[in-house]
């Protein structure tokens, strides 16, 4: 699977090259979250996917990578560009946006 880290991630979403999933669950997301991304909670990406252009990149997050990971294998296998995101939310919360709350 490709992965990117999330300064990578920063980069490309800067300059509208990536559209980021957000895989975590609706509590998470209430936590902290990046403004743009597409919430659909790891267990509906089956049943979401067919709304999603396989024409765009996308990159895959959870809190720290291991369910994206899994998200991104099964978008990938559906035929879709995608990148995992090493280290999640909490990366991001540590090397991007430092106003992100970490759980």
């Amino acid at each position: 699977m490709d992965s990117i880290n999330v300064f990578k991630l920063k980069e490309l979403l800067d300059t509208d090259q990536i559209k980021l999933i957000d895989v975590r669950e609706d509590e998470e997301i209430n936590i902290c979250n990046i403004s743009g991304s597409l919430h659909i909670p790891m267990g509906l990406i089956p049943e979401k996917a067919h709304d999603l252009n396989k024409e765009l990149t996308y990159a895959v997050m959870c809190h720290s990578g291991v369910r994206s990971l899994y998200a991104s294998e099964y978008l990938k296998k559906s035929g879709f560009t995608v990148f995992n995101v090493e280290g999640g939310i909490d990366s991001w919360a540590v090397n991007i946006d430092t106003e992100c709350k970490r759980y």
